[in-house]
């Protein structure tokens, strides 16, 4: 008997828990997809060995051990945070892991006190500009050919931050 009409389109949901050292050879696949240079297990193993650095997973709910469906690393330090990479493979997009992955962090700092926490996004990458600008991060800087593109001149930065309220 073959799945129902229902069930074949029930949509997914997602969690998400702490990163480990065990997922860094997920995270550097996971990342090969997003960047032009992509990062190593070892430099995703050297960034987890620090006390400052912290990130989480997104996982199918339910299949905690499962294959990572994107992630967010980031850092505080001195009241202030920032994301380091974001990765969301393109083929699960558009289903709000971004968002889940971003508020994950955003608690994480809250419960540190932190005050503020920046960023930096290729000024042509539209949707993830819509989300940080929903979770309310500003435009504080840019930086000019930042952001390599293979095959095509390199794209601008812009600098973005999210203040702490309440």
């Amino acid at each position: 008997m073959g799945l129902s009409f229902s069930s074949y389109f029930k949509r997914r949901s997602y969690a998400v828990r702490p990163l480990s050292l065990e997922d860094c050879e997920a995270l550097a696949a996971i990342h090969e997809e997003g960047f032009s240079r992509p990062w190593t297990s070892e430099e995703f193993e050297a960034l987890l060995r620090q006390d400052t650095v912290f990130g989480y997973a997104a996982v199918e709910e339910g299949v905690p051990d499962g294959p990572l469906c994107g992630f967010v690393l980031a850092r505080h330090v001195a009241g202030e945070g920032e994301i380091l990479t974001i990765v969301v493979p393109r083929k699960l997009r558009r289903r709000r892991l971004g968002h889940t992955l971003m508020e994950a962090v955003l608690r994480h700092l809250h419960a540190e006190r932190v005050e503020s926490l920046f960023l930096e996004v290729d000024e042509t990458n539209g949707p993830a500009l819509v989300l940080y600008r929903r979770l309310g991060f500003q435009q504080v800087g840019f930086r000019p050919a930042y952001c390599a593109n293979p095959g095509a001149a390199p794209t601008n930065a812009l600098v973005m931050r999210w203040d702490r309220t309440g």
